[in-house]
């Protein structure tokens, strides 16, 4: 048997948004977290100053980790684990997973500069003793060698490996390794509790027809039928 949906004007909306309070505190931490978690730290400082929020880590650090994966990003995986080490050895020495996925990026950018013997040597050395303890470092490591079998790249299977996407992805893999190590989580809130509100209004759809907010980037309330 079809149900009625409650209807709910915006008049009556807002004047239930408006009885809800929400603490100045609150809304500088998460602001705080989101700025030290994808490292704006120019912001961080600035916002410290101007709202007197405290930050959850040193902002020191934020400036380090960013270089970390600004070097991944570039290509320039040597560099990153060195800097990686400088900052905490044992961000590497206990994420053996994290420390494949380097060395498997290093293998890519010796294959994307051509440098094939060079490649097929640092295969040997440094990555198929992993992928013998490892079946799926193995199998990560026969699909990044197939990149030789091709004189064209576009041509193979794996071509992916070659997308400054798979920079990225490295990258924030690392990010998140050293946030974790200093106790801070590896995702921002902010987005989280924005998920949870259109989780929320969806949930709620089913019950009532009420002012939406589609465009979180203005959080402006819509009518259902605009």
């Amino acid at each position: 048997m079809a149900t009625s949906k409650k209807v709910i004007t915006r008049e009556e909306w807002e004047k239930k948004l408006n009885a809800v309070k929400l603490r100045k505190e609150d809304m500088n931490t998460l602001v705080m977290n989101f700025l030290v978690t994808e490292g704006y730290v120019e912001a961080a400082e600035k916002f410290q100053r101007e709202s007197g929020t405290k930050p959850e880590i040193d902002l020191a650090t934020i400036t380090e980790r960013m270089a970390v994966k600004k070097a991944v990003q570039n290509g320039n995986v040597e560099d990153a684990i060195e800097k990686v080490n400088d900052l905490n050895p044992e961000i590497l020495d206990t994420n053996p997973e994290l420390f494949f996925h380097l060395q498997q990026q290093r293998l890519i950018e010796l294959i994307r500069q051509g440098k094939t013997e060079e490649a097929l040597e640092f295969a040997q050395e440094e990555l198929a003793p992993r992928g013998e303890e490892n079946q799926a470092f193995l199998e990560e490591l026969e699909k990044t060698v197939a990149l030789l079998v091709f004189e064209d790249a576009s041509n193979c299977p794996v071509k992916e490996l070659l997308d400054l996407s798979h920079r990225l992805k490295t990258a924030s893999e690392v990010n998140a390794a050293i946030l974790t190590s200093q106790s801070h989580e590896k995702d921002p809130k902010l987005p989280s509790l924005l998920k949870m509100l259109i989780w929320a209004q969806n949930q709620l759809d089913e019950k009532a027809v009420y002012p939406h907010i589609n465009d979180l980037s203005t959080g402006q309330l819509e009518d259902p039928s605009e």
